[in-house]
């Protein structure tokens, strides 16, 4: 069944990202950043089915470098908390075949760059290996700067303004697009870019599986099926999701029954009369049920408490991350109190000294995979903030004793 996804997303230096790392991670390619000198190497990436620039007209041939592109986007920002790049992250049919969705994710990156006059990195992705295997998507990096002869020029402020409209009037126009598509490859499936609220549609939501979650209960099924029983969701996300579903299908069934009992009602078979408000009965108690203020107001709560959880927990895996960068430029530097005869370095925990020493004679592919872990895994980073603590204690406790 098809399903309409379109989300508008910034790639913003307060957030420790850049363009060229963008580019190279959703294109798979090896791109090296001229600001920085970090080599972003995603040529390993698998899954990469289709990447294409589309650009004005009128621009120069260097945009169709994915390289100089992005190096350049990224030297066009001076602030520190610039946003370097905006990404469109959307859903493509899998009920289209690969050209299909190829023109469809192109096509949409053509009227973007037509409209707003920025450079439009395309980069379509197939299903993952372990996930639903209709999961075919694309990601449009744009610029966040309109590029015409002589390069990049003014922001495109209209997108960074909620109250202009431009990220609903894509969602809407990129449904017509997808729309289109289905009928010409005569599809039955339709989306719609409107909530099931806006639609006035009374369906009790499913919460979304952050890429944790997902991952604990692809492995709870994967036991299930070795031990040759049957598969229960093993996170509260789960649980609430699957028991959602299982809802709806049992309405559809209902409804389905007594449009049955309606008809059969109408050639005057009385006992199917009962049968009929028996079932109207269970749909009535199944709406109620659904419409709980209660029950929505609690799983609102809990899905923003988690939400809000993630984020934090994400945020002070990055000031970790960056503190240790800190101290590992600084060693590598050669700066005051890193040497190895200064007392502040021979203070510091042996752990975090070895691990500063071989990050700084590791190349830069391995820095990077280094720091993505502190980044990403919480037992990592943990380990590596009590280290980094220790050593501040230490060297505060020892200021305050030479005063």
């Amino acid at each position: 069944m098809a399903s309409f996804h379109l989300a508008v997303k910034t790639v913003g230096r307060s957030a420790g990202r850049s363009a060229t790392a963008a580019a190279a991670y959703r294109a798979g390619v090896e791109i090296e950043d001229e600001r920085s000198g970090i080599v972003h190497d995603y040529t390993r990436k698998q899954g990469i089915e289709h990447r294409e620039i589309v650009a004005p007209t009128d621009a120069p041939a260097w945009v169709q470098d994915r390289s100089a592109l992005w190096n350049a986007a990224e030297k066009a920002e001076t602030r520190k908390n610039s946003t370097v790049a905006r990404e469109y992250e959307i859903a493509l049919p899998a009920e289209l075949s690969a050209d299909e969705r190829r023109d469809l994710a192109v096509g949409l990156a053509r009227e973007i760059s037509e409209r707003h006059g920025v450079a439009v990195d395309v980069a379509i992705h197939a299903p993952g290996r372990q996930g639903d295997q209709r999961n075919h998507h694309a990601h449009l990096l744009t610029t966040t700067r309109r590029i015409g002869a002589e390069g990049l020029g003014e922001k495109t402020r209209e997108l960074d303004q909620k109250t202009s409209g431009e990220v609903e009037r894509w969602r809407e126009r990129y449904a017509e697009m997808q729309n289109a598509a289905l009928e010409r490859a005569h599809s039955p499936e339709r989306v719609d870019h409107r909530s099931n609220q806006r639609r006035g549609i009374e369906q009790e939501a499913t919460v979304h599986m952050g890429p944790g979650v997902a991952a604990m209960e692809r492995r709870a099924e994967r036991t299930a099926q070795r031990e040759g029983r049957e598969h229960t969701p093993a996170t509260r996300v789960g649980q609430h999701n699957a028991g959602v579903l299982e809802k709806r299908g049992l309405r559809q069934y209902i409804e389905q029954g007594t449009e049955f009992v309606r008809e059969m009602t109408q050639r005057a078979t009385g006992h199917l009369r009962s049968f009929a408000a028996t079932l109207s009965g269970a749909v009535d108690r199944d709406r109620r049920e659904a419409t709980e203020a209660q029950q929505r107001e609690q799983l609102a709560a809990e899905r923003a408490r988690l939400v809000a959880q993630e984020r934090q927990q994400a945020h002070q895996r990055e000031q970790v991350a960056e503190r240790f960068r800190t101290i590992a430029a600084r060693r590598e530097a050669g700066a005051h109190g890193y040497t190895d005869q200064s007392s502040d370095w021979r203070a510091t925990p042996e752990a975090l000294r070895r691990a500063v020493d071989a990050y700084n004679r590791a190349n830069q592919h391995t820095k990077d995979l280094y720091i993505e872990r502190i980044q990403r895994e919480p037992q990592m980073a943990q380990a590596m903030a009590q280290l980094v603590n220790q050593r501040e204690r230490t060297l505060q406790r020892d200021q305050g004793l030479s005063r």
